[in-house]
């Protein structure tokens, strides 16, 4: 089973992109199912392998972690029916619907992007973090800082309010990261990256630079899990919000 694309799936998304209608997208189907799906659930299944050594609470079954080419149009204005990218996100195994901290990676047309941290995280979730980095905001600094990291994944997106958030000190020493609203390292590499034996490399070598990164915004969010025969329940909000 191959661990990297060919040019047709490049192709089969431009295409796409072109062409985002049911009726061109669904006799063209068995098509997207060989040159995309299928690679990508193989080249999942092999970074499982890796990351199995340093995030198994990461691996999940490929059919799992694969993400649908179907948009979900019910409350976007956007009503174009597919994803013009196939995509893959590594959740926790404890959170697995939530915005929790990740790997993810996909493939467009015009780039591949690898990816790691939390976005978009849900109310409770960032309030969870936030009060988490008032004593930890310094570990947080030492991972954004280390230089394989940054030349592995220099895109940083922190999206910062303006103001510090209600209840936090304007003077803490950890406002800078506080004040964010999400933590995501990425990288956007050119598409024909997915066409290469080195692709599996490329992204596990980033997965685990990222590793530790993923691990410290996920702790003060698995410390409101409790489990029962390994199922993770809610006891109660994350995070009182009041």
């Amino acid at each position: 089973m191959p661990v990297h694309f060919t040019p047709d799936a490049l192709k089969f998304l431009r295409s796409l992109r072109r062409n985002n209608r049911r009726e061109w997208f669904n006799p063209r189907k068995p098509i997207y199912e060989v040159e995309l799906r299928t690679p990508m659930l193989a080249l999942i299944a092999e970074i499982n392998k890796s990351l199995a050594a340093f995030a198994p609470q990461h691996v999940r079954p490929p059919e799992k972690t694969i993400l649908r080419i179907y948009r979900d149009t019910r409350f976007s204005a956007n009503k174009l029916p597919y994803k013009s990218h196939i995509s893959a996100w590594w959740a926790h195994t404890a959170m697995p619907k939530t915005s929790a901290a990740g790997f993810y990676l996909h493939i467009a047309p015009d780039e591949l992007l690898i990816a790691a941290g939390v976005y978009m995280p849900q109310r409770d979730q960032l309030l969870g973090i936030r009060r988490y980095l008032l004593d930890h905001h310094a570990d947080l600094e030492r991972l954004l800082a280390r230089k394989p990291l940054r030349k592995a994944l220099p895109d940083l997106d922190t999206t910062p309010l303006t103001r510090p958030p209600k209840g936090f000190p304007a003077d803490h020493p950890g406002i800078a990261l506080i004040r964010c609203t999400q933590w995501a390292l990425s990288v956007s590499l050119p598409a024909e990256t997915a066409l290469q034996p080195t692709l599996l490399r490329e992204v596990v070598h980033r997965f685990k630079l990222a590793a530790p990164l993923v691990h410290l915004l996920n702790t003060p969010l698995l410390s409101a899990l409790s489990t029962d025969d390994s199922v993770p329940v809610m006891r109660r909000p994350l995070f009182p919000l009041s």
